[in-house]
């Protein structure tokens, strides 16, 4: 297999428009707040949303014009020179597009009767128009994993030689069905989600995309994939293994995978949504390969669920933190919290606010989604003296 690089990146979420204002958010936002109150989603009824603000670029061709390629489009903009690089380099059969998404347009297909709104593949379609590109391109709908997938899809093209650079990411909008949906299943708090914590009640959902131009050859100070590790349950459609069984293959996989031991790990981002089960299946699984040795946290508490986009937010988050230009003190993520730790779940490492390790080289980035599904992927901080 090929070593494969992230040679540049973006994203865009609650916490920012640029992955440094993200990143800068994410750790020092012990006093702020980016989940904000909404009763107008489900009509009379307030829940707790991660909602991007900014004024994002407009769209004309009304095939594509839904807040999900807004986003996409934002993210794509802020890498504008890096991808034009790439055309020149590569040329436009020999670079592929993955995009992970779960909802693509489905509130703009209510109104507009267009079913290629609520298209999964509706996305990365028009990405590849935008950037007028003629190589492989498609869709990855795999619930909460589906930004981590794309990674993985991404690896396999550039692996098999099909393409020389992908634009992998995954992106989502808020939107009214997954809101019910997750109110009808009663995990849908309304209150700030708090997860790991013995008062926890559920989850925020939020909006976000990442972005991010894969490559076989690095750029200086890039970023390489080590190792990813996917894995089914047979358990229940919406609800995770307690015990966190193939969880904990998924994360040994992926550090099979990447040639590292436990130990090697300087960090964890759990998936960490908040719910009783989740949180239960995922400390389950971690305890089992690392047991409290290395540094946890959950961003959620500061994004939301971004659903389909949530893995790639969290990844961006993930990149940010061993990216030397962004996160020179190398500090980690933090877990914001109420402090109070369910006492039922093996106990794990939770990293607190301006918590740094002296050697940051590899983390780990966890999504798990309905249907069994489990991925992990593992990021390394690249040698630049190979270069």
């Amino acid at each position: 297999m090929s070593d494969i690089f992230i040679n540049a990146y973006s994203a865009i979420c609650s916490l920012g428009e640029s992955i440094e204002e993200i990143f800068e958010n994410a750790i020092s936002s012990e006093n702020q707040e980016f989940i904000e109150s909404d009763d107008n989603i489900i009509t009379s009824k307030t829940f707790y949303y991660g909602k991007i603000h900014t004024e994002l670029p407009q769209i004309q061709d009304e095939e594509y014009n839904i807040r999900c390629n807004r986003i996409l489009l934002h993210c794509c903009i802020q890498l504008k020179n890096d991808i034009e690089k790439a055309i020149e380099k590569y040329g436009k059969n020999r670079i592929g597009i993955v995009i992970g998404n779960t909802n693509a347009g489905v509130d703009e297909f209510a109104k507009s009767n267009d079913i290629r709104h609520s298209e999964i593949g509706n996305p990365a379609g028009f990405l590849k128009k935008y950037l007028g590109l003629n190589g492989f391109c498609c869709g990855v709908s795999t619930a909460c994993t589906s930004g981590l997938k794309a990674f993985s899809t991404a690896k396999k093209l550039l692996d098999s030689n099909i393409c020389d650079a992908v634009i992998a990411g995954a992106v989502d909008g808020l939107c009214k069905m997954p809101s019910y949906g997750f109110h009808s299943l009663e995990v849908f708090s309304d209150k700030r989600t708090i997860p790991f914590s013995q008062n926890r009640s559920g989850i925020n959902i939020g909006e976000g995309g990442g972005l991010f131009l894969l490559e076989k050859t690095p750029k200086k100070n890039a970023i390489e994939i080590l190792g990813i590790g996917e894995t089914s349950d047979a358990y229940h459609c919406a609800t995770p293994d307690p015990e966190g069984i193939e969880a904990a293959r998924a994360i040994e996989i992926a550090l099979k995978e990447a040639s590292l031991k436990a130990k090697d790990i300087d960090y964890i981002n759990l998936h960490g949504t908040g719910t009783l089960s989740n949180d239960l299946m995922e400390a389950n699984a971690v305890f089992k390969v690392f047991k409290d040795s290395v540094f946890v946290s959950s961003t959620k508490s500061l994004t939301g669920h971004c659903l389909g986009a949530s893995a790639g937010v969290e990844a961006a988050l993930c990149v940010a933190m061993l990216d030397k230009k962004i996160n020179p003190n190398r500090f980690l993520l933090p877990h914001k919290y109420d402090g109070e730790y369910d006492s039922a779940l093996p106990k794990l490492k939770l990293a607190g606010y301006n918590e740094k390790v002296n050697n940051l080289k590899y983390c780990m980035c966890n999504a798990f989604g309905f249907g069994g599904s489990n991925a992990v992927i593992i990021f390394g901080s690249y040698d630049n003296e190979k270069i």
